[in-house]
């Protein structure tokens, strides 16, 4: 198993185990700190999708830092049950609720919004352009959008690049939706 840890917040310092699994890359400490600081160190009340759950590492981080709501869709069987036995280790934190779903399928179907959407999909599967057209009906008008990318990302549909960073082979944005 690998491991990751929570950077900020209550479950601060508590770690993380998930399976190897195809395209499957945590977000590092360093760039979830940096992400954090972006944003503010607290999601106080935040509604919070994050579409590609993966390892958990950035919905548990949002749960941590005090979101009041944290979807994390994962598809992979082997994935999620790593991401439920996380769940538990952690004390069933109740903001976090955990579905087995795929990505654009999640979006055509929820009536939700948030505050925050994480997205980091497998790379070279084009996943960016095909969610960038779904983003607009769950985003809250003063919403952010947190993606990694293979390369950099200048926007997606509505959405612009505000803040962006580079570890590794790995792109990382903050995007806010555009103004006039």
């Amino acid at each position: 198993m690998n491991t990751v840890r929570i950077v900020g917040g209550e479950l601060r310092r508590r770690v993380l185990r998930f399976p190897d699994s195809e395209g499957l890359r945590p977000t590092p400490d360093r760039v979830r700190e940096t992400l954090f600081n972006w944003l503010g160190q607290e999601l106080d009340g935040w509604h919070c999708l994050d579409l590609f759950a993966g390892s958990g590492a950035l919905g548990f981080e949002a749960a941590s830092r005090g979101a009041a709501r944290v979807v994390m869709i994962e598809k992979a069987p082997r994935v999620l049950a790593a991401l439920r036995e996380n769940h538990a280790l952690l004390g069933k934190p109740p903001a976090i609720e955990l579905r087995r779903d795929d990505a654009l399928q999640y979006l055509a179907s929820t009536k939700a919004s948030f505050d925050l959407v994480f997205l980091d999909p497998p790379y070279h599967q084009g996943w960016l352009e095909k969610l960038a057209p779904k983003l607009d009906a769950i985003l809250k008008p003063d919403g952010a959008l947190y993606a990694e990318a293979e390369h950099q990302i200048e926007s997606l549909g509505e959405w612009r690049t505000v803040r962006h960073g580079k570890a590794g082979g790995v792109h990382y944005h903050l995007l806010r939706r555009a103004t006039d």
